[in-house]
């Protein structure tokens, strides 16, 4: 089955012209009843359940078999026992259904005999060329006009609208739908995938990308199955379909990550390997299902801003600061007000009203007030986005209010939400803005966080330099015949930093002038060859932390200085580290001074290698001030890891000091990973520090290791 012929199934799975349910009951609040009930309600097709003894079901004939009904079945909703699904897919098979939805619980997620059976169920479907979502799944909904299909056992169907919602929980999907209801939002297409057996995230992706009725998508996942196809797809989605994507990833934590693996029987990937898949696809990570809705609310109702200038409206001063605090926090800037609107709200606003941003139109405003004021301010040419803030006072007309604003923000083509402080005294008033297409938020913190989000999807949606840059100078062929002569025999060989150097050579990293001591003497001529301070390094796979166990001196000077050096360093090591075996002494040029940041790389088993960069030296362990991204990466991809560190401003020109060469770091980064995609081999690599000189002045490694490791 063609790419294009299974996602023509996927989509006779949301537009069916008949519905089956296998495992159908005359029950009342059984699975299999409550299936039929749902499907009765709104969908328009036919509908065919299915029970070994016939008769009536919700008022539905009941067939017997999949092979009784007489008609063609595009889609087939199953909840039977686990131990008769094959039966039923093999009913499928014969009746040529277009797909499978399978609602039965027992499988991956309840062991080792639950995992085989699925593995079976999955050959199955494969073979028959039937797209199948689930098991263990709460089923699927379009509620489309002219669709109207729930074919799940949730208790209401979703209201039609532009979001789709991907969930791997069925349970979550439940309380998604009533907190959505709450919040008037709609869905295009609502989909609980369950287990995955066949159909995955990646294949609801791809479908949605050219998805008409979906604007936008939300996804609540445990784990990702393809990371390369996820990231293809995803970016796909948002960078040339400009369909923002959400993502609420659990499993952040290490027990998080275990209660995932007993709940669907999904192995949960290390976090920071999910941050910069996501990240490099274009997907904002949410923390969240508030957080989530408080985002898609805009996405969906709203057009992105072309600014990050906010404008604030209030009737109150408190939620006015509250609204500027949250915005500078969220890297938004108050708007400057041009003189011309501040000279049109004079003639609209009371004498005590303050015309500045925030304006506060005073706790007494009605409607005709708020309406001037936000159709003169969101007018503004300096104004890129708004927020609305109401308190309930006694002749605050909330309800009047929340009709007038859509309709005054409708004509200026910027994002503007509201924050209607309360629940009973300004019910009405949300009501009236939801309806509008405005959303509102509980608190003003909670709405400027949702633009400053929306403000940065918008950067993200703007970037370029989104390519591979070409690396002249990289010689694969000889680094592939290092390795094989490092690795030999050996299922692994760790590279100290003098075995490292003829590996980086090859990928043109920036190293320094070195050598290999093996004596006394040795050391002293390499010194005196190089002609400046070095520094004297032990090269030990037993010795970790070199500086801690003494194997490291700096500013050695000259024959004389080289030979105590070598006798020290030696003396140190067996004092700390005892029975470490030595190899030599690397002696290197001392770097220029500068600062000290890491680069380095290990490779996940899902999703391959994983770069890391951040502020280096010994405190890299405590701070842990490091930014994350898989390899290969895009030029933007490596700029974005060197802004993203928290001491970025270190690098930047901080208090005065000269700018450090940022061009350097990012070449060297692309090298990096560069190297790291050609070689499998390269487990784990450091290079901890890489010191970065001022800008044009390049940078230099000064410390590094590998871990090789032979391809399964």
């Amino acid at each position: 089955m063609s790419a294009q012929e299974r996602l023509a199934k996927i989509n006779s799975m949301f537009y069916p012209k008949s519905v089956a349910v296998v495992g159908a009951s005359a029950r009342p609040g059984s699975v299999g009843n409550d299936l039929v009930k749902n499907l009765v309600k709104d969908y328009t097709g036919e509908i065919y359940p299915v029970n070994p003894k016939g008769g009536q079901i919700e008022g539905k004939k009941a067939y017997t078999s999949l092979t009784e009904i007489p008609g063609d079945v595009d889609l087939v909703v199953v909840s039977v026992p686990a131990k008769g699904v094959p039966g039923v897919v093999d009913q499928c098979r014969e009746k040529k259904v277009q797909g499978i939805v399978i609602i039965t619980a027992g499988f991956k997620e309840t062991g080792h005999e639950g995992l085989e059976r699925e593995k079976e169920l999955t050959r199955q479907v494969q073979e028959a060329g039937i797209p199948l979502i689930g098991p263990n799944c709460l089923g699927i909904m379009n509620a489309e006009k002219g669709v109207g299909m729930n074919a799940s056992f949730a208790s209401k169907i979703c209201a039609p609208g532009s979001l789709a919602f991907i969930s791997q929980s069925g349970a979550l999907c439940t309380s998604v739908l009533d907190y959505a209801e709450a919040r008037k939002i709609g869905f295009s297409k609502f989909v609980s995938f369950g287990n995955k057996a066949d159909v995955k995230e990646v294949d609801l992706l791809e479908y949605l990308a050219d998805d008409p009725q979906t604007s936008a998508i939300a996804l609540y996942l445990e784990d990702i199955s393809d990371g390369k196809r996820f990231t293809e797809i995803a970016s796909k989605i948002f960078w040339e379909k400009k369909k923002p994507i959400l993502c609420l990833k659990s499993g952040r934590s290490a027990e998080g990550s275990k209660a995932v693996s007993s709940h669907t029987g999904s192995l949960a990937g290390n976090d920071k390997v999910y941050d910069a898949l996501l990240t490099q696809s274009g997907v904002q990570r949410v923390d969240s299902i508030e957080e989530l809705f408080d985002r898609a609310s805009i996405y969906t109702t709203q057009p992105l801003p072309k600014g990050n200038r906010l404008a604030i409206i209030t009737n109150a001063g408190g939620p006015g600061i509250m609204a500027t605090d949250a915005a500078i926090n969220a890297g938004l800037k108050l708007a400057a007000l041009t003189d011309e609107t501040k000279a049109a709200l004079k003639e609209t606003m009371p004498e005590a009203a303050s015309l500045r941003n925030p304006v506060d139109v005073l706790g007494d405003a009605r409607h005709d007030r708020y309406e001037a004021a936000v159709k003169t301010v969101m007018a503004d040419p300096n104004v890129d986005m708004g927020i609305v803030i109401l308190t309930p006072q006694s002749m605050t007309d909330s309800d009047e209010i929340g009709k007038i604003i859509p309709a005054a923000v409708k004509q200026c083509g910027k994002p503007v939400v509201c924050a209607f402080m309360g629940v009973a005294d300004v019910a009405d008033g949300v009501h009236n803005l939801l309806d509008g297409g405005v959303p509102n938020y509980s608190f003003p913190e909670n709405a400027i966080n949702a633009l400053a989000a929306a403000y940065r999807l918008m950067n993200y949606g703007n970037l370029t330099d989104r390519q591979f840059d070409a690396l002249p100078g990289c010689d694969k062929a000889k680094a592939d015949k290092i390795i094989a002569d490092y690795l030999g025999a050996d299922s692994e060989k760790y590279l100290t930093q003098a075995d490292c150097r003829a590996l980086f050579e090859c990928y043109g990293l920036p190293l320094l002038k070195s050598g290999v001591a093996s004596s006394e003497d040795e050391a002293a001529k390499i010194v005196e060859g190089i002609g400046a301070k070095v520094v004297m390094k032990v090269m030990s796979a037993d010795v970790k932390h070199k500086f801690d166990a003494g194997g490291v001196i700096l500013n050695v000077e000259g024959p004389d200085g080289a030979r105590a050096a070598y006798k020290q360093i030696f003396a140190n090591v067996e004092k700390n580290v005892p029975g470490a075996k030595i190899d030599g002494i690397l002696i290197e040029q001392m770097a220029e001074k500068g600062v000290e940041v890491i680069l380095g790389c290990n490779r996940d088993a899902k999703f391959g290698p994983l770069m890391m960069f951040g502020l280096g030296g010994t405190f890299v362990e405590l701070f842990k001030d490091v930014a994350f991204r898989l390899a290969p990466m895009w030029g933007v991809s490596a700029d974005n890891m060197i802004r993203e560190i928290k001491s970025f401003k270190v690098l930047d020109g901080f208090r005065g000091a000269p700018k450090c060469d940022q061009a350097a770091v990012k070449e060297t980064l692309l090298r990096l990973s560069a190297m790291v995609c050609n070689h499998p081999e390269i487990a784990e690599c450091d290079i901890n520090p890489l010191i970065v000189h001022a800008e044009g002045k390049g940078c230099s490694v000064a410390d590094s290791r590998v871990m090789l490791k032979k391809k399964a």
